[in-house]
């Protein structure tokens, strides 16, 4: 009697190591039935030739694999794009009015496009780029980034600041992170403050009527230790900017802690997903500056409040069409395909990730995820990156994904450094930024652009302006010549146009994010955002 055995697999496509799925199971089938026999399929009925080689000359690279050479009879197509931008935000925005240029041009339908991402909380600013374009999209698998349970339990303790009589946050946080507060309390608590006719805030925050008689001391120190970490939180209100206290809050109520007990990968894209709404409230700040001074605006935590309120509120609309951009992560992108993929987040550390870093196994499980992504796309591929990225709030430089490099150049058109203002265009390629324009055209001549590196963030320099120096002498602003962001340093004396000269006392930040410090002699101290303040250097 014969026994036989079929086994269909894809190597180039095991990517749930992280599940406890291993490779060798394929790649040791061989050794295991030595009187095997491999049948190898290798016509890719999907993507178009330029595509599918794309993708072969990035699984190359792999060690542990069955070598194979997938083929395409399908159109040559067009060439890869690569969008590069100056942060993630700008990322972002360069998708969406990439996404609404093809839309325009080429009478495409929102489920016509995909945007993929290596975690969750990557979601945030496309999601936020796509409202602006009013451009309908849903999370496939999961939820909208505001939806998400940690971001609403943290944004429930800043809605309690700002009010403690807002009842739903109230309830949400009262016992979380555990802190010994249980149902049968709270709901003695809701009982009492309705035969009061008061907000449960005043029933355990008052100092004039007292807790219910039947809570014990246990439960009442309980409370008071809760309100009187939130009134603590309250005295900081006008005190501290929105990212300061934010991240005060986060780190006192012990959220973060608590999250990271979970040493699971979905434990993980939680921690993530706060790291984004900090993230958030960081940018949202950076944007609040005057772009004729340069003056950066202090944002309070409830400014920021205000426009997730906004935000949110466009999620509730009910729309039974099905025509959405789907965005998801690349895990649950597998045995789906799209006409139009972006694949975003191609930096060094995010995607390959940095766990992944550390053995060969790790990186050729990553690889092997990007060839995933790649071969989900029909017609047209779009990868892109930021050269800054925030990080718990704080903007750092990144590098480009390897995974760029390693596919064949050939095969790539890249697109010039992204300004500041949230629009890019390619070498002469497609102008996102308008549409509408002629050179909306995919090139195949455009000479691809390689770097290694991250490269120096591009330098501007504004033009004189006619504005009216406070009590300069002419001599001082007559040649008056901006200087670019990296050439302003502490101790500096420099000169702005509508504050005159001033001393600056510090500098922080990275590319497009500088700012300043100064002193001025005539109006004090100023924030100035670099790339708008149009310091000039007094010599």
């Amino acid at each position: 009697m014969r026994e036989n055995i079929c086994v269909v697999g894809d190597d180039a496509q095991s990517i749930y190591g992280f599940r406890g799925a291993n490779i060798q199971n394929i790649l040791n089938f061989k050794n295991d039935y030595p009187e095997q026999r491999l049948i190898r399929l290798e016509q890719n009925y999907r993507s178009t030739k330029t595509i599918v080689n794309a993708a072969n000359s990035v699984i190359d690279h792999n060690k542990d694999q069955i070598k194979k050479k997938v083929w395409s009879d399908k159109e040559e197509g067009e060439l890869i794009t690569v969008l590069r931008a100056t942060s993630d935000n700008e990322e972002g925005t360069l998708v969406a009015n990439s996404i609404f240029g093809y839309k325009m041009l080429r009478q495409l339908n929102n489920k016509d496009f995909a945007i993929l991402y290596r975690t969750n909380s990557q979601s945030r600013s496309l999601e936020e780029a796509l409202r602006k374009q009013d451009i309908r999209y849903r999370i496939y698998g999961g939820l909208s980034f505001y939806d998400r349970k940690e971001v609403k339990d943290l944004l429930a303790y800043f809605r309690v600041v700002i009010n403690p009589h807002d009842e739903q946050a109230l309830l949400r946080i009262i016992n979380y992170p555990a802190r010994g507060i249980g149902k049968t309390t709270i709901e003695r608590l809701m009982v009492v403050a309705d035969e009061r006719k008061q907000a449960i805030w005043d029933v355990i925050a008052s100092d004039e009527e007292p807790m219910p008689k039947d809570f014990n001391s246990g439960t009442v120190s309980k409370l008071r230790n809760f309100t009187t970490m939130i009134k603590s939180f309250q005295t900081l209100l006008n005190k501290q900017n929105a990212i300061e206290l934010a991240k005060h809050i986060c780190n006192t109520v012990g959220i973060i802690k608590d999250l990271k007990e979970d040493d699971t990968p979905e434990g993980l894209s939680r921690v993530q997903n706060i790291e984004e709404l900090l993230n958030a409230i960081m940018e949202f700040s950076d944007k609040q500056v005057d772009e004729v001074t340069g003056e950066q605006n202090e944002v309070t935590l409830n400014k920021f409040m205000e426009d997730v309120a906004l935000l949110t509120d466009q999620d509730k609309k009910n729309d039974e069409d099905d025509d959405y951009v789907t965005l998801m992560t690349i895990h649950s992108a597998k045995g789906l395909e799209f006409p139009y993929v972006y694949i975003v987040g191609l930096e060094e550390n995010l995607f390959p990730g940095i766990q992944s870093l550390s053995t060969r196994e790790d990186l050729e499980e990553e690889r092997r995820l990007f060839y995933v992504a790649l071969t989900r796309a029909e017609t047209k591929l779009v990868l892109s990156y930021a050269e800054s990225r925030y990080r718990w709030g704080n903007l750092t430089l990144s590098e480009p994904s390897r995974f760029i490099e390693e596919i064949d150049q050939s095969l790539i058109e890249r697109t010039r450094k992204a300004s500041f203002r949230g629009t890019s265009s390619f070498d002469e390629g497609i102008n996102f930024s308008n549409p509408f324009s002629k050179s909306f055209q995919t090139r195949r001549d455009v000479t691809p652009v390689t770097s290694n590196t991250t490269k120096e963030f591009q330098k501007r320099t504004s033009q004189p302006s006619n504005a009216t120096p406070i009590n300069t002498p002419k001599n001082n602003y007559s040649d008056f010549v901006a200087a670019t962001p990296d050439e302003i340093d502490e101790g500096m004396r420099v000169l702005h146009q509508k504050f005159g000269q001033g001393t600056v006392m510090k500098v922080e930040g990275i590319g497009p994010n500088k700012k300043a410090t100064v002193l001025f002699d005539e109006c004090g101290s100023k924030q100035l955002m670099l790339k708008f303040a149009k310091l000039n250097i007094l010599k």
